[in-house]
């Protein structure tokens, strides 16, 4: 069996912590983490399999200059990288009171430039449970990945990684 491959990042915050809950819902032993900080192509087209974990990005930042230097980095990378045959799912936070107009737009706009680039996302989710007033990551009505809000919902993030995680492990294969 192939590991799953987790990019994530930043490291040593909130979706550090999310990333190793994702980890630990899958099985430890089918994982690997990988921080996006140094992260490269050809670390990319090591796995099958892969899981993104993505910052808070608002539209404004993430066609300007990105002041989250792992992920900057890393961004040209994944426009380098072809994803057909792969299987890719993203997880991102969000705040969805401070912003409410904006909530997890980064995994909108990471899952477009990885469809871009032959990518299927697997994992949408419902946008029934979430409080929020528009959102990059709403695509026909369904979230194309796992918004979490470790900011004002953290009580929520447990429940919601272990049912995604169901959710995708058909596709996963794990």
């Amino acid at each position: 069996m192939d590991k799953i491959a987790i990019f994530f990042g930043p490291e040593d915050g909130a979706v550090d912590r999310v990333a190793q809950k994702v980890k630990n819902a899958i099985g430890e032993e089918k994982v690997v983490m990988i921080p996006v900080k140094g992260a490269t192509v050809a670390d990319l087209e090591k796995y099958d399999k892969i899981i993104f974990g993505i910052s808070t990005v608002g539209k404004e930042t993430w066609h300007t200059t990105y002041n989250n230097v792992d992920w900057a980095n890393f961004l040209p990378e994944i426009a380098k990288t072809r994803y057909e045959g792969k299987t890719v799912a993203v997880f991102g936070l969000g705040d969805h009171v401070t912003y409410g107009a904006t909530f997890v737009d980064h995994i909108g706009l990471l899952g477009r430039e990885l469809m871009k680039n032959g990518a299927t996302l697997v994992g949408q989710v419902p946008t029934d449970g979430y409080e929020f007033d528009d959102s990059e990551a709403v695509v026909d009505g369904n979230f194309i990945g796992l918004p979490v809000d470790e900011d004002f919902e953290p009580e929520l993030t447990d429940e919601r990684v272990k049912n995604w995680v169901e959710q995708i492990r058909p596709e996963f294969e794990f």
